[in-house]
This record gives C-alpha cells, structure tokens and sequence, in this order.
C-alpha cells in the first residue's frame, strides 16, 4: 500500500507488496526489495556532492521506521529494520538483518556485515569498518579525526562478535578484535587483543570474557555470548554456534 501523499519518482523501483507511509519522498535512485515497510516522513535517495550515481538499495523484507534518512550509493542486504530518526550517509555498505536504533548517526563510507546490531544514539564515523554478529549499544561513538579537524580520516574497525557497552568512545583506527567486551563508558585508544575485556578511560586489559559468569544461578560463562542468546539468529546459523 502507498499512502496518497508519499511523493515516489516514477524512476524508483519499488517491489512488490511494498508499503510507504504518509509524506514519504523516494527518489528516483532508490531500490525498495518485496514486502519492504517504509513509515511516514522518510526520505530515500537524499544526494548531495558525494553520493554519486549510485542507487540506494534496500533489500527485501526490511523495515525503515518514520523520519528516517537514508542516503544514495548505500546498499542494505535483506531485513534492514531502522528506529525514528536514523540517517545513515552515503557509500555505506551492510549486509542482512542489519537493525539501527532510534537516532543512531551512520556518516557514510562505512563497510558494516551481517546480523550487526546498533542501538539507539549510536554515531559510527566514516570509514569504520565493522565485522558479523556485532552489538553496539547506546550513546557510543566510533571517531575518525586523530587531530581534529583535518580532513585526515582513519576509521575504527570492530571484529565479530565483539561487544561495545554503552556511552564508549572508540578512538580514530583502533581495532577491537573479535570476541571482545568493551565496558560502560570506555574510551578505546588502542588495539585490542581477541577475547578480552576492556575497561576504563584508557580502556585497559582486565582479563578474558570467559571469566564472567552468567547471572541466572547456573555458573556457565556469560562469554561467548552465542552459547546462550540466539533470539533473533536464523536457526541453521544458531545450529553451527550451538556444535
């Protein structure tokens, strides 16, 4: 269904079985994949000097929730689900089942996989890079500028499956390698090792994840965290973390 008032250019493509809310604006360099949901007061394909001419893509069964932004020359696999308010900026590249929360910032030439989560608040610089099976939490972000301001931009990049608590500051080219658990309020300013916790403003290293125990009276390590969460995984990819 396409609400009266949405203005769609008659050059966007839009699947089937595709709705768009009230005083929506598609563009015509957009791409909507089947059964996609678009609420009120979006706009797709927003261009300015550095989109280019590449289209938006939006794959199928995705979800952008009401004043969202999104820009051309980004591409989104199937299931992109958005909160209110996001914009994500040009030559941003995701995989499936990419969700961002209520008024999360993505500034454009960022490299995102499959199954990221970002929660809302959330601002990721450009040129971050961020791996699979990622969970960004609220109020954290993800710098660029190591002498600000130049124009001299070097991303962070998050290895899978690693974890950034809420309210941290990744700093310009850091990496945090895979499995890791960042900590409330921690800023980041340098590599981490695989598997570890960081905390504190320098981050430091306090140990392995697997020294957290789950809080449910079972003893089990909380870490790595998919040995027992999976809402929301399909389940052939549950069955692989599960062996």
């Amino acid at each position: 269904m396409i609400h009266p008032s949405a203005l769609i250019s008659p050059k966007a493509k839009i699947g089937k079985n595709v709705s768009i809310g009230a005083f929506c604006v598609i563009k015509g360099n957009v791409e909507i994949g089947d059964n996609s949901v678009v609420e009120e007061y979006c706009l797709l394909g927003a261009t300015n000097q550095l989109t280019g001419e590449e289209p938006l893509v939006i794959g199928m069964n995705s979800l952008i929730r009401a004043h969202s932004i999104l820009y051309a020359g980004s591409s989104f696999g199937e299931r992109l689900i958005t909160g209110n308010r996001v914009t994500i900026r040009e030559k941003t590249i995701a995989g499936k089942n990419f969700q961002v929360g209520t008024l999360s910032d993505i500034q454009g030439y960022c490299e995102i996989g499959d199954y990221v989560r970002v929660h809302g608040n959330v601002q990721i610089g450009q040129k971050s890079k961020i791996g699979n099976y990622i969970w960004i939490f609220s109020y954290t972000i993800l710098t660029n500028d190591p002498h600000p301001p130049s124009n001299v931009l070097i991303g962070a990049r998050v290895d899978d499956f690693s974890i950034i608590s809420t309210h941290c500051v990744i700093l310009p080219g850091v990496r945090i390698s895979s499995h890791c658990l960042i900590g409330a309020s921690s800023v980041v300013n340098r590599d981490t090792e695989e598997g570890c916790i960081y905390l504190g403003n320098p981050a430091k290293n306090i140990g392995p994840t697997a020294k957290i125990k789950l809080r449910d009276g079972s003893g089990e390590s909380a870490y790595p965290w998919t040995r027992h969460f999976h809402r929301g995984y399909p389940e052939e990819i549950v069955k692989k973390w599960c062996k």
